[in-house]
């Protein structure tokens, strides 16, 4: 099931827009629009897998909804106090269909956690010394080649 203006609508608890209107033409270019971030983070992230239809369309819907409910990245609020008033202006949405973190998480293309991944070492480089846990089929070093691509650790001042 793809999600519609009207589901949006439902989710909103409003009567939909008339077709051709513009709104019915916002809503649905903003269904386009959060597909389109979906679509372009599973790419980047995870090119061969498929999404959950389901859990899309839950997402689509929901931040379409929240995007119809705060489409400005403004909102003015006035104060009146005896003679004067004052006018102040706060921001209250990013102005675009914005997917939140725990959304990208249902649909696993979250990057929570994954800013990077450094390897500085080659574990068959075989620049371990001989006395090395690594050496004796332990899964983590002892000389200290898996940091600084050399044995700083255990006697490593000697010749090698």
């Amino acid at each position: 099931m793809a999600v519609t203006v009207d589901d949006v609508a439902v989710s909103l608890g409003r009567t939909p827009p008339a077709d051709g209107s513009i709104d019915a033409l916002r809503w649905a270019m903003w269904i386009k629009d959060a597909l389109f971030l979906i679509e372009a983070r599973r790419k980047a992230m995870a090119p061969d897998s498929t999404l959950d239809q389901e859990v899309v369309d839950y997402v689509v819907r929901e931040a379409v909804a929240a995007h119809v409910r705060r489409p400005d990245d403004a909102t003015t609020v006035n104060v009146a106090t005896d003679d004067s008033s004052v006018q102040r202006t706060y921001q209250s949405s990013s102005g675009r269909v914005a997917i939140l973190d725990e959304w990208w998480q249902l649909l696993g293309l979250s990057r929570e956690g994954k800013a990077f991944t450094v390897s500085l070492v080659d574990v068959g480089h075989g620049c371990h010394l001989p006395w090395c846990n690594l050496m004796f089929g332990a899964s983590w070093c002892s000389c200290g080649v898996d940091i600084a691509r050399r044995p700083i650790y255990e006697g490593a001042d000697g010749d090698l």
